[in-house]
């Protein structure tokens, strides 16, 4: 662990991301949880999957997911149906209405961390912008990222 003048850095860092997160979650809020919001967006983005795949997709139990599936689907932003290659399995897609969710959640909390990166300093903003590659390698060494 390293610390400097500044105190314990990755604690500061992982609290500063954390929070950053947690903010820009709530700026685009649906009303939905958070696990139904990131299991539509996975939908969005991978297409069909399993019910088992996308519950480890998303790092929860089977159960878990069928629950969050079953919201979903009775709020119209997925289908589900039986997996023609395993009668036991669901595959579950997102409809479009799903999708226009996510596409707007994902819109508005651009938006807002556009406007917060607007609100910064020149040099403060150009600092940032050239630490994305250091943020992105170290999302690198994790293959789940």
């Amino acid at each position: 662990m390293r610390t400097t003048a500044d105190g314990d850095v990755p604690a500061r860092l992982y609290l500063a991301i954390g929070r950053l997160s947690r903010s820009l979650r709530r700026a685009g809020s649906t009303g939905m949880g958070h696990g139904s919001i990131s299991a539509l967006s996975t939908l969005a983005g991978c297409g069909t999957l399993r019910l088992g795949d996308l519950a480890a997709k998303e790092g929860v139990a089977a159960p878990t997911m069928s629950r969050i599936v079953a919201g979903l689907v009775d709020a119209g932003y997925l289908r589900r149906e039986p997996d023609p290659a395993d009668r036991r399995a669901w595959l579950v897609t997102a409809t479009e209405e799903g999708e226009r969710v996510v596409s707007s959640v994902r819109s508005t909390r651009m938006q807002e961390l556009s406007r917060r990166l607007d609100s910064l300093p020149d040099p403060d903003r150009d600092l940032l912008i050239r630490c994305i590659p250091v943020l992105e390698a170290l999302l690198a060494d994790n293959p789940e990222g």
